[in-house]
């Protein structure tokens, strides 16, 4: 099964993504649950028409494949910033407000450790989170 990247990317009223390296592919949301869904029906009706009109399927889009959406760090800043505070962020990640404000802003972009702190910090709340039982 092949593996398709999807970007996500923060906009200033919604969201887009797009599949990396197919063509006419993209699709737009509010939210991270309905940009998703519509990629996958991007996709979906993109195939479903390259059939109807003999065109040729893009090679990645033939057979199986899942998708992984991906993100940039401003991007995920920007879109959970109403749900973690830059202080709530810098007690789980260890990088300082102030340093994570310039990656929210576009005014430098972290270094792949950085962006890697940041990934694992979150990913060790969520499972914290799954384990919880109320």
């Amino acid at each position: 099964m092949k593996t398709l990247k999807a970007i996500i990317e923060s906009l200033e009223n919604n969201y887009s993504a797009y599949i990396v390296g197919v063509d006419g592919v993209v699709a737009t949301g509010s939210t991270i649950d309905e940009i998703q869904q519509h990629l996958i029906e991007a996709v979906n009706d993109y195939v479903e028409t390259c059939r109807q009109l003999h065109c040729a399927i893009p090679g990645q889009l033939e057979g199986d494949y899942k998708i992984e959406f991906y993100m940039d760090v401003k991007s995920l800043l920007t879109i959970y910033s109403g749900i973690f505070t830059k202080s709530g962020l810098e007690r789980l990640t260890g990088i300082n407000q102030k340093q994570l404000w310039h990656y929210a802003n576009g005014i430098s972009t972290p270094r792949r450790a950085q962006a890697e702190r940041i990934e694992s910090a979150l990913h060790r709340l969520g499972n914290e989170l799954l384990s919880v039982r109320l």
